[in-house]
């Protein structure tokens, strides 16, 4: 909405509704009357109006006014800060479904370069699909899993996951972590799966893409720290790992931010966009990195869509509510969602 609505009272002149809101009286009338019906346009005074279309931002209470800078930045100010979050990843096609659950820890560690450092930790067991994983292989993947974490990151001046800081410390874990595997596992298939693992360490551009493809990250650092116009919108072309491709699927996404916080004390900002990639459904399927047939003129691929709904602390502007949904059309619909909430947050 761009626009709330005042009802007039009696006595109430539009010079005093104006001064009450700390608007000039011509730009009051004149915010009114773009918006309003013919009728009940302002000439002089009111006449015969019940109601007023104010700005967004004309609010007599400053505090409900989001903090932000010039060109509408929402500026990143995560010093200092400690998170925890429950975070569910659903992952789904047509004829299946998993649900993934666990709690993960967001510290921030240091500001340098114009990139801030944050160490991320998992600090619960992991749930599939409501039940605490215990079939081997996902046992297997949980106590693997274990030689990432704590894992450590950097994010740019926009929230945007940047790089794994800490590769180098994996290769150091994992000889714990196997130890604590053949302890309680054994047989070919352990075997087979700890080759796997040692193998992907020993290729860190592999295990760089694995890590940047995390669903959590790349929803806790989608980097909504922007710009947002005079209109409090703003849109880019942005990719989300939907599927398992080098080179992800690109959407087209508009992002809004609400400058008034809402009854919660949130700051509001929803995003949408559709799938906006030269690589048709058989590209995809096929998992081509560029379209197969290159056209001079090319037609976009638009059957996907996106859809992200954040809710930011009002006053350290810090993640409290995140919801992204990302979908994309194979031989059948593919859809990821990721909610994260905050448990408690701390400053340390």
């Amino acid at each position: 909405m761009k626009y709330n609505k005042h009802i007039i009272t009696e006595n109430e002149t539009l010079k005093s509704i104006a001064a009450f809101y700390g608007l000039a009286e011509e730009e009051l009338k004149l915010f009114h009357n773009n918006h309003c019906e013919v009728k009940d346009m302002i000439l002089i005074g009111l006449t015969s109006q019940k109601e007023l279309f104010i700005p967004r931002t004309a609010v007599a209470d400053k505090n409900k006014l989001v903090p932000l800078g010039h060109g509408n930045k929402l500026k990143f100010q995560p010093e200092n800060s400690f998170l925890k979050y429950g975070v569910i990843i659903t992952i789904e096609n047509v004829n299946h479904k998993n649900e993934l659950k666990f709690e993960t820890s967001v510290r921030w560690l240091k500001s340098e370069n114009l990139l801030h450092f944050f160490e991320i930790d998992r600090t619960s067991r992991l749930y599939l699909n409501e039940e605490e994983v215990n079939e081997m292989a996902d046992l297997l993947a949980y106590k693997a899993s274990k030689v990432l974490y704590p894992l450590q990151v950097s994010v740019n001046q926009e929230g945007k996951l940047n790089a794994i800081e800490n590769l180098t410390l994996f290769n150091k874990r994992w000889n714990g972590i196997k130890e604590e595997i053949y302890k309680e596992f054994e047989g070919e298939i352990v075997d087979e799966y700890c080759q796997k693992i040692e193998n992907t360490l020993a290729e860190p551009e592999i295990l760089t893409v694995l890590l940047k493809n995390d669903y959590f990250l790349r929803t806790m650092f989608f980097g909504v720290y922007q710009s947002f116009g005079k209109n409090y919108k703003t849109t880019g072309t942005e990719s989300f790992p939907v599927i398992n491709n080098p080179i992800e699927p690109h959407y087209e996404i508009s992002l809004e931010i609400d400058p008034l916080k809402d009854e919660y004390d949130l700051i509001s900002i929803e995003g949408n966009g559709i799938l906006y990639d030269e690589r048709t459904v058989n590209d995809f399927i096929n998992g081509a990195l560029f379209p197969v047939l290159i056209n001079e003129d090319p037609v976009f691929n638009e059957n996907g869509s996106f859809r992200i709904q954040y809710y930011l602390n009002g006053e350290s502007v810090l993640p409290e509510s995140l919801y992204l949904e990302s979908d994309i059309m194979l031989q059948e619909r593919k859809k990821v969602a990721v909610v994260i909430s905050a448990l408690q947050e701390e400053t340390e």
